[in-house]
C-alpha cells in the first residue's frame, strides 16, 4: 500500500529538477513518501497559493521548495501556510551567482520564516525535512541516525587511507 506524501517537494521550473533532484533521492534513500511537482509564484501564482493551502489537509508535513533569481517561491508559500518550509536557493541562468536566490529566501520578515540551505544544496533540504519528521517517528529516527554514522565511518576510513599514504 502507497503511502501518502509527507513532503512536498516543488519548485519554479524544471530547470530547477537537476538541483531539486537531490532532495527526493535522499528522501527515498530514507523511505519518506514525498510528491515533486512544478509549482511558479511568478507564472502560477493561484496554482501556487492552492498548493500551499491544500498542504496540509493533503497530509504534508513540510515543503521544500526551490526558486533561482528572485527566489520568491519558498517565501511566498509561507506565507500561506503554517507548514515549515524549507527553501533551496537554486543558481539559475538569471542569477548573480546564486546570491540574489541566496538572500531573497534568507531574509524573510519577521513572522515569515522559511529554513535556508546553501545554494543547490537540495540534499540537506531532504535531510531537514526527514529530521523534521523524525521528531514524531522513531523509525525515521533510526535511519537518520544510521545515515550520520555511515557519514562518521567514511570520513574515518578516508582519513586512515590519507594517513597511511602520506605516513
Amino acid at each position: 500500500m502507497e503511502q501518502h506524501p509527507k513532503v512536498g517537494i516543488i519548485m519554479g521550473s524544471d530547470s530547477d529538477l537537476s538541483v531539486m533532484q537531490a532532495a527526493s533521492d535522499i528522501l527515498k534513500e530514507f523511505g519518506v513518501p514525498h510528491e515533486v511537482t512544478i509549482v511558479s509564484a511568478h507564472r502560477t501564482p493561484a496554482r501556487m497559493m492552492e498548493y500551499a493551502l491544500s498542504a496540509k489537509d493533503r497530509g504534508l508535513s513540510v515543503i521544500i521548495a526551490g526558486a533561482g533569481g528572485a527566489a520568491h517561491l519558498p517565501g511566498m508559500v509561507a506565507s500561506y501556510t503554517t507548514l515549515p518550509v524549507i527553501g533551496v536557493p537554486v543558481k539559475s541562468s538569471n542569477s548573480i551567482d546564486g546570491w540574489d536566490s541566496v538572500l531573497s529566501i534568507l531574509q524573510m520578515p519577521n513572522g515569515v520564516p522559511v529554513a535556508t540551505v546553501a545554494l543547490n544544496a537540495a540534499k540537506n533540504a531532504g535531510i531537514l525535512a526527514a529530521q523534521i519528521l523524525a521528531t514524531s517517528d522513531d523509525e525515521l529516527s533510526q535511519k537518520l541516525i544510521d545515515y550520520k554514522l555511515k557519514m562518521k565511518n567514511e570520513v574515518e576510513e578516508k582519513a586512515e587511507r590519507v594517513e597511511k599514504r602520506i605516513g
